[in-house]
């Protein structure tokens, strides 16, 4: 086997991510198709990601790619995370993983709502509902969650997760719904009625934003081509990489790779894979400065991160998996970033990376200063650095 080292890897991951100068994407679309999508739980991630990899992205060029020519699409996908996939990619990611997630959304919805009571018949239930929703949504309207759950009754209703604990709650059924939808590719988070950094999605029926059928790919195909694209994209990676990513099994890992022209290549030790036409060295690229907002696609593509993250996990991602803003020097993390009380970007340094790096990721902050203007972003999953500086 080749042998792919750290230093390899981290020139891929500068020029195909477009981090570093020179590499950037020519617009938010191929952006968000250079790490084949962008994440989108925390609404401002999806913007900073865009940004950090085009040369002069504004607010606006990604609301009009977004809401007005709709090469970017929001869906409900991999390990049930919303995320930003370019057009071009939404079936094979609807057959790939959607499929499975609204199954699993279905199951979970269906068994809640009749053990707490809500409904005797699940199954019959949710039918009406979904079909009550796709009516009430024709014709290409856009609908709120509250307007839906005001005009339909099936709608109504709240379970009640953690009774008598700090972190109970009690939710409203009516979100589920529309939930179980989007992984299914009937519905789509469609204009958004709030500030960018703010998600208030209007819900509309797929086919009506897109303006035609979702042709998605039957059987394994759709997951054998989003496999694919990762490994265009982050490869090499390994098994546990992919099946992280994909928040799938490792039998279908196993039977997407089978389906394509891979090869194995050693990473210092570990087996990983890549893509048979894509196994020329990767020439090295001039130091680069980054910094990268919460759950960045390139912080989250891969499971096996030593090779980028070093010793500071405890630091930058909290006890779910979840990672903070993070400061990057030459293909690696050293560390992360937040907003003083006027809206100004500051490093959080974890480690001396030299006094070249300190005056460009320095430079990074002015830059990123700027192009927030005042804006004040809040991870919604604050890593502990984060935290510390709440605290």
């Amino acid at each position: 086997m080749r042998r792919l080292d750290v230093v390899e890897r981290r020139a891929r991951l500068a020029r195909r991510h477009g981090l570093a100068p020179g590499w950037r994407a020519a617009g938010v679309t191929e952006a968000a198709d250079r790490v084949v999508c962008l994440h989108a739980t925390d609404p401002a991630t999806v913007y900073l990601s865009a940004r950090a990899r085009t040369e002069s992205m504004t607010v606006a060029d990604l609301e009009h790619a977004l809401f007005r020519e709709r090469s970017l699409v929001k869906h409900l996908a991999m390990r049930r995370t919303l995320f930003v996939f370019p057009r071009t990619t939404l079936a094979v990611a609807q057959a790939g993983v959607g499929n499975r997630v609204a199954g699993a959304e279905r199951r979970r919805l269906i068994r809640e709502v009749e053990a707490a009571g809500l409904h005797h018949d699940g199954t019959a239930w949710l039918a009406r509902a979904s079909a009550a929703v796709l009516e009430a949504l024709a014709g290409g309207r856009e609908a709120t969650s509250s307007q839906l759950r005001r005009e339909i009754p099936l709608l109504e209703g709240t379970l009640t997760y953690g009774e008598g604990r700090s972190w109970g709650a009690s939710v409203p059924v009516g979100p589920r719904v529309l939930t179980a939808l989007s992984a299914a590719g009937a519905l789509v988070r469609a204009t958004n009625g709030g500030a960018w950094n703010a998600s208030r999605p209007r819900w509309a029926r797929m086919e009506d934003w897109l303006g035609e059928e979702l042709a998605v790919p039957q059987g394994d195909a759709g997951l054998a081509a989003l496999v694919e694209r990762w490994l265009r994209s982050f490869g090499p990676g390994t098994l546990a990489d992919l099946k992280w990513w994909l928040g799938s099994t490792l039998s279908a890992v196993r039977r997407a790779l089978a389906a394509l022209p891979v090869v194995k290549v050693d990473l210092d030790g570990a087996t990983g894979y890549v893509l048979g036409d894509d196994v020329e060295a990767a020439e090295p690229v001039e130091p680069w400065a980054a910094l990268l907002p919460s759950l960045d696609p390139t912080v989250m593509g891969w499971f096996e991160r030593d090779w980028y993250l070093g010793e500071h996990r405890a630091q930058l991602f909290d006890t779910n998996g979840n990672a903070g803003p993070t400061a990057w020097w030459d293909g690696r993390i050293v560390g992360g970033w937040c907003q003083g009380g006027g809206g100004e970007v500051v490093l959080q340094l974890l480690e001396d990376p030299g006094s070249p790096a300190r005056a460009a990721l320095g430079a990074e902050a002015e830059r990123l200063t700027t192009w927030l203007d005042g804006v004040t972003v809040l991870p919604r999953f604050p890593s502990p650095l984060a935290r510390s500086v709440r605290r």
